[in-house]
């Protein structure tokens, strides 16, 4: 039986490249497969890892139908026995549905990676449905790491270092970018607090924070 499988995580927890490594198993055993994405840090068409691993991939708008998609290749006599879709938590609702449908008439698996929550700790849409229609939801083994070695379960959108919590819900960037806005990933404490690394380096030089001269 095929199956919609949501293989959910934070940002760091290698999402992008277990969707490489399972087109790579899939494809090793003679079957074919569609590898879909949207907004990529690497740009668009392709799917990347932090590791530097890359692959061609189809870029998701809001009007990608994946059900049209499927059978006009399949009009054409290409094989397509799975479909690897990455950063799907940026999908429609509706885009969610089609997969499963995909699954259910056609007899496609379907992998679905992308994280649960935005960084104000919001379900995004297109995760919140694949919870709600998907076979299974599997949590990645691979555990990010927030600044205070704890265990990283929220993504925290930070300008010049501070965490900021208004804003557009997708804004592209990278945990190691260099520009003004960027990705963290950080424990619910201290995503509570919104105390991510820069600021709680800054404090700690802080001479507030030196203990006092005896003298």
């Amino acid at each position: 039986m095929a199956e919609l499988v949501f293989f959910a995580g934070t940002m760091d927890s290698g999402k992008s490249t277990l969707a490489l490594q399972t087109d790579h198993n899939h494809a090793a055993r003679g079957l074919g497969g569609l590898i879909f994405t949207r907004d990529d840090r690497a740009g668009p068409d392709v799917l990347s890892s932090r590791l530097g691993l890359s692959v061609p991939a189809v870029e998701v708008t809001d009007a990608t139908d994946f059900w049209s998609e499927v059978v006009r290749r399949r009009t054409r006599g290409v094989r397509v026995d799975y479909l690897i879709g990455d950063e799907a938590q940026f999908y429609t609702e509706r885009q969610v549905e089609q997969l499963a449908r995909l699954v259910d008439e056609m007899e496609i698996d379907v992998f679905a990676f992308g994280i649960m929550t935005d960084f104000r700790a919001r379900l995004f849409p297109g995760s919140q449905r694949l919870v709600e229609l998907a076979d299974r939801v599997e949590r990645l083994q691979v555990e990010a790491l927030c600044w205070c070695g704890a265990r990283a379960t929220h993504n925290a959108r930070t300008v010049h270092g501070a965490m900021v919590t208004e804003g557009a819900q997708v804004v592209v960037g990278d945990t190691h970018a260099g520009d003004d806005v960027g990705y963290e990933v950080l424990c619910r404490r201290h995503h509570v607090r919104g105390l991510t690394a820069t600021v709680a380096r800054a404090a700690s030089l802080s001479p507030q924070t030196l203990p006092l001269d005896d003298a």
